[in-house]
């Protein structure tokens, strides 16, 4: 419904950004009886996470997994193949057939629920008015509400490492590179770089991570960092950690990185740089300030429990507030401040929200770390159990990881969950479901699992925690 009516400029909800928290917000006003309008300026709806984020990066990494998994793992099944071959513009192709076919599923949604698509860029003209403009063509709304997703976008080094798109590039660049590149450097080795790391790894790169922290995933439990590098090591990536990057740019038909670590330059040269050091919201050309809002040092718009800016009917959720950037933690927020402009309630369980990485291994945390347990001065206990010591995991061939619990001392109550293993982003449901219900390390350790199966890891991590695990 993309501009339908040319007089049809005042609607209850003006949701501006159609990524998972806004096309969600906007399809839930509208199931609550709200004349909606939802502003995009892509040519597709989805936002970052569709077109060029979760879903693509998701379709690669499974790709790249086959693949990995012919060249080396299928044989000790008893399944010989020969002449494996990568067929990187076909991989290329289902990757974006995937991205059109969601896409095109959140254009139909928007049609069955009577959400109007404006096309082009949002910004604000008033409190209660929002410019759009589609090339040379400008239209402006009125709404009763407005709400503010237009999610995040890559952290550019610009005078350290500037993109180029060619060779120094951001996320969306390593999504469609047109052929594996001999040499790869990645600059972050947080979620989307050894992410995109792990792909292009095990489509032959070799994959070279630079992080100025010590640790990859540093914001993780350290049990999960230390042992997510040994496992990646040993897919062959290699991690340059302490080392902070002083420049990268073309040089010949390459990339050169310099960096300094111990207090010495050293240089890399590859066929490419990915940057990947985090995003950031993009509030730059909302025009806040007609609005008579603005945002803090870190570009996020602060807003209240509600998710209500200081204007009671502008309400902010997603990546452009404080908290993660998460998609499904946008998308939690999308509906519930739906819910509020609609006068029900709504609300999000911010402690409840899982974080996952699509390594492979997976990994899945949901709560505190156990440095951010100490950190807060609370007694605890923990458990651990590995998967090697799993019958399902061993009949699948993929015994690396371990789940680790934290849980209160006195009340028993989980304080922190987290997996790395195979298919660790499905079982992290069951984690989350648990932090939401307030549950204790003993609740999961007494709720039976079927067996065989890998959520068994769960269950003796919970027995751990109170020292009575049974199988290790």
């Amino acid at each position: 419904m993309a501009n339908e009516s040319a007089n049809d400029t005042s609607f209850d909800v003006v949701v501006i950004g159609a990524g998972p928290g806004g096309y969600v917000a906007a399809i839930r006003a509208a199931q609550l009886g709200l004349k909606v309008a939802c502003v995009e300026s892509r040519k597709s709806l989805g936002g970052t996470c569709l077109n060029v984020g979760c879903i693509p990066s998701k379709a690669l990494l499974q790709s790249s997994e086959h693949y990995s998994h012919a060249l080396h793992k299928l044989e000790s099944h008893g399944v010989v193949v020969k002449g494996v071959a990568l067929d990187l513009p076909k991989m290329m192709t289902r990757k974006d057939e995937i991205v059109k076919s969601l896409t095109r599923g959140v254009e139909g949604l928007f049609k069955k629920n009577k959400v109007t698509w404006l096309k082009g860029h949002g910004s604000f003209t008033g409190p209660n008015t929002v410019a759009v403009k589609d090339g040379s063509t400008s239209t402006t709304v009125t709404a009763k509400n407005i709400i503010i997703a237009t999610g995040s976008e890559p952290i550019e080094l610009k005078s350290i490492a500037p993109y180029d798109g060619e060779y120094v590039v951001h996320s969306t660049h390593a999504l469609a590179f047109e052929k594996v590149p001999e040499h790869l450097v990645v600059i972050g080795a947080g979620v989307i770089g050894l992410e995109l790391g792990s792909v292009w790894a095990r489509l032959g790169s070799k994959v070279t991570v630079v992080e100025a922290a010590d640790r990859v995933l540093a914001v993780m439990d350290s049990t999960v960092s230390t042992q997510m590098k040994r496992i990646l090591e040993k897919q062959g990536m290699n991690f340059i950690l302490g080392a902070k990057v002083k420049s990268a740019a073309k040089s010949g038909k390459g990339v050169k990185i310099v960096y300094e670590k111990d207090g010495k330059d050293e240089e890399l040269k590859a066929d490419k740089c990915l940057v990947a050091v985090g995003r950031r919201p993009n509030t730059d050309g909302l025009e806040l300030a007609k609005a008579g809002l603005e945002t803090k040092k870190n570009g996020r718009i602060d807003v209240d429990g509600h998710f209500r800016t200081k204007h009671p009917h502008i309400y902010a959720i997603g990546d452009v507030i404080e908290g993660v950037m998460l998609a499904h933690k946008a998308e939690d927020e999308g509906i519930a401040a739906a819910e509020l402009v609609a006068g029900r309630a709504g609300h999000v369980n911010h402690e409840a929200i899982p974080n996952v990485v699509y390594t492979w291994p997976e990994v899945a945390c949901v709560g505190m770390t156990e440095e951010q347990v100490k950190a807060k001065g609370v007694e605890y206990r923990t458990g651990q159990f590995p998967f090697a010591a799993n019958g399902r995991a061993k009949s699948i061939g993929d015994t690396d990881g371990f789940v680790k619990i934290i849980a209160d001392a006195r009340t028993d109550r989980l304080l922190g969950f987290h997996i790395v293993g195979p298919t660790a982003s499905e079982m992290i449901a069951e984690a989350a479901i648990a932090f939401e219900f307030g549950a204790s390390a003993e609740d999961i350790a007494r709720s039976s699992h079927a067996h065989p199966t890998l959520a068994e890891v769960m269950k003796e991590a919970a027995l751990a925690v109170d020292k009575r695990a049974i199988h290790i």
